[in-house]
């Protein structure tokens, strides 16, 4: 049992117990999401002791000189005194530019951030209102092809945020950005190589974004993008994949829908199942799967099983879990 001392307080961390864990189970407000060293949303500050090396791993160099760490997957040995982050290092001001509607349920906020902002399709920021409430979300927009960076929120049923946005977010509200964050993105070192994408709901956003990204930078193999949903309506972008498979002949768009109403042109099939009947050898070939957890998850193992490289996986999982708190610090 160690002790961890926060705003004035201490609490006990038993053996093997992360600080976020601890912290929660003592009824501490604290922001988090994913719970497992990825969203980096439940960031905090050592000011005192050591945090282990595996809690500040993905990491901006800048961050990790200034002492800031993930709760969630920090086990301490000794006792650490911490601080909630600092704004200023953790956080960059930013007004909402549009928002735009893409399907029933689905919106993309484009947002100005304050300074310069450098980041790869793909890749997740954190989105923080100015009361505190945040939440992750990938980057559905390539540096270059448009003005500004931007999200897709789904609408989700009780959702703090999407309900916000669906509500009428309008131009020029405030938010707070942290990141860039995640590897889940094109890197252009093998242009040759298959690449297969997987996505439910709002992971499009970021498949698309990397599809385009890599087509950009002048990927030569074969892309095939499987997108799947429950409904027909839930489908969107498809305009624009469609023209992209027609003007790149390495690009394949692969609609699925999972429910009873697949129309004419749509897989009748989930989005992993469909792709992994049509490619059941995976080895050699590069993988992006963005979407719900669930699906995520299974799809990397599936995908290792079927001969795909660990290191050739990349893999965003959408945690639907609620914040139990959400703390604006």
């Amino acid at each position: 049992m160690v002790q961890i001392f926060l705003d004035g307080q201490a609490y006990d961390c038993g053996p093997g117990e992360n600080v976020l864990d601890a912290l929660l189970r003592q009824d501490v407000a604290l922001s988090f999401s994913c719970k497992k060293g990825v969203c980096q949303s439940c960031l905090m500050k050592v000011d005192a002791g050591e945090a282990p090396a595996a809690a500040q791993e993905g990491l901006r160099d800048t961050l990790r000189e200034q002492g800031y760490f993930l709760p969630c997957v920090c086990r301490p040995s000794t006792a650490l005194k911490i601080s909630r982050p600092d704004d200023a290092a953790a956080y960059l001001p930013a007004r909402v530019l549009a928002v735009e509607p893409l399907a029933e349920t689905i919106r993309r906020v484009f947002f100005e951030p304050s300074a310069a902002f450098q980041y790869r399709a793909g890749q997740f920021v954190n989105m923080r209102r100015r009361d505190g409430l945040a939440r992750t979300y990938s980057l559905a927009t390539v540096p270059g092809q448009e003005p500004f960076p931007g999200v897709d929120v789904k609408l989700m049923p009780g959702g703090r945020m999407s309900n916000w946005v669906f509500d009428g977010l309008t131009p020029g509200t405030a938010l707070d950005i942290q990141g860039p964050n995640g590897a889940c993105y094109y890197v252009p070192d093998r242009p040759d190589q298959p690449i297969l994408m997987i996505g439910n709901g709002s992971g499009l956003g970021a498949l698309a974004a990397i599809a385009r990204d890599a087509l950009a930078q002048g990927h030569t193999g074969p892309i095939d993008l499987y997108h799947g949903t429950r409904y027909p309506a839930g489908l969107y972008l498809r305009g624009e994949l469609a023209l992209l498979a027609e003007t790149a002949a390495n690009f394949r768009y692969h609609p699925c829908v999972s429910g009873p109403e697949a129309g004419d042109g749509q897989r009748a099939a989930r989005a992993d199942d469909a792709a992994f009947a049509d490619h059941p050898d995976l080895t050699g070939r590069r993988i992006f799967l963005c979407g719900h957890a669930p699906m995520v998850n299974g799809a990397k193992r599936a995908a290792y099983l079927a001969g795909a490289d660990l290191a050739d996986i990349y893999a965003d999982p959408y945690e639907l879990q609620d914040r139990r708190h959400d703390h604006a610090a």
